[in-house]
């Protein structure tokens, strides 16, 4: 690691890390990378920038970062607060710390993603496009967009493909979050996570769609498949997530409950569609979009999804379902694994077209791998069948392909 302060410029310089005004310089960041690259230097790619306050501020570290570190969220920030990467006065800090006259912050950087987002070819599922928007039924084990270990392979890479090569409409994606890696993204699913998701193609639909979602004003409405017979019918889980309290490796980054001031408010109501022998299919409705907010909440109330093992839930194979072994062999995927990923899909979204103000849903078929599950557990698990509790909305015929009492082969 090397460190950077302010200094003056000379010809042939690097850029310097921090600007005129006190910013960390994203461009400088990329400029390092590109350089140790470029010489094969064995590095990690992090700097470590030093401000020295020369005011009595009175203000949260955390907020103070943001207007330092433009190019990272306060929620990045406050992971990288809890895993130790800052220090006040050479001392680990909290996210709330008070910053006063005469503190020193020595802050570790990681680099921004690259700016230029390269073209993939990669297929998309799209549901929906105009002039403004585009509406993609995302599939699974792909991420929306690059960041520091996933530089390609994102959705974003196939979407930059898509609009030089396969749009009707034309266009490109908005330039709103390019500085992040993220033009075009207004919200984001896991990366096993499939269903709806919309991104904006210029910067007036970006700002108009990211306040709907702000202002909560859209509907978003997810499927999930659980262990456990939920109870009770409908609910609302109201507990405020945050990042794991551990640094170590395989729990940073994990999401859990917390009532302390890391906690940040989160609502996700829930309706049971449809119980098993065992396990539930459950509509969820979110009312905040923390990160993994679906999969902690079902947790914390005891019914984690199936195939989520960062959050208790085990793969559904075909013995564990009470499949005898002519079914098991007639759906045989993965070692007569029936839904390895996650049990979760975004079904629909509706929200106002960013230009016309019209209210739109839109619709995501069940993939193949969760209607599947669901038509094993109707066949080997059955239980009290499809319920509707008021609010539902989902119209379980119309989304799964196969919707029978038959397992599908």
């Amino acid at each position: 690691m090397t460190r950077d302060r302010p200094a003056p410029e000379q010809p042939g310089d690097p850029p310097p890390l921090i600007k005129p005004g006190g910013k960390v310089d994203p461009e400088a960041l990329r400029h390092a990378a590109k350089a140790e690259a470029i010489a094969g230097a064995d590095d990690d790619g992090l700097r470590r920038a030093t401000f020295t306050l020369s005011r009595d501020l009175r203000k949260r570290l955390d907020r103070y970062l943001k207007d330092r570190i433009d190019f990272m969220s306060r929620n990045q920030l406050q992971r990288l607060i809890a895993e130790g990467g800052v220090t006040v006065n050479g001392r680990k800090a909290k996210a709330s710390t008070s910053l006063r006259l005469g503190d020193v912050v020595e802050v570790v950087i990681p680099p921004p993603p690259a700016k230029e987002i390269q073209p993939e070819r990669i297929p998309l599922e799209v549901l929906y496009e105009d002039e403004r928007i585009i509406v993609i039924n995302k599939q699974a084990d792909i991420i929306v967009h690059p960041a520091r270990s996933h530089l390609t392979g994102t959705m974003v890479n196939a979407l930059v493909w898509h609009f030089q090569n396969d749009s009707v409409t034309g266009g490109a994606l908005s330039s709103v979050g390019a500085d992040l890696a993220r033009p075009g993204v207004v919200h984001r699913l896991d990366r096993h996570t499939t269903g709806v998701i919309v991104f904006a193609k210029d910067e007036e639909a970006h700002w108009r769609l990211g306040r709907q979602f702000e202002l909560r004003t859209t509907d978003k409405r997810y499927l999930a498949v659980v262990r456990g017979e939920v109870e009770p019918v409908s609910d609302i889980i109201d507990a405020p997530l945050g990042p794991h309290t551990s640094t170590a490796k395989g729990l940073r980054e994990k999401y859990v409950v917390r009532y302390d001031e890391m906690g940040k408010p989160s609502h996700t109501h829930y309706r049971v569609r449809e119980r098993f022998d065992g396990y539930s299919l459950v509509e969820l409705e979110l009312k905040t979009g923390r990160t993994h907010q679906i999969r902690v909440h079902m947790m914390h109330l005891g019914y984690p999804l199936v195939g989520d093992d960062m959050y208790g839930g085990k793969p559904a194979t075909g013995a564990s379902l009470g499949m005898d072994k002519a079914a098991r062999l007639a759906i045989e995927v993965d070692g007569a694994v029936v839904m390895a990923r996650q049990a979760l899909h975004a079904t629909s979204l509706t929200i106002d077209h960013p230009k016309t103000g019209e209210r739109m849903c839109f619709q995501a078929p069940v993939p193949a791998d969760l209607s599947r599950l669901i038509g094993v557990l109707r066949r080997f698990r059955p239980g009290a069948g499809p319920i509707c509790p008021p609010g539902s909305r989902i119209d379980l015929d119309g989304v799964f392909p196969n919707s029978g009492t038959e397992a599908p082969g």
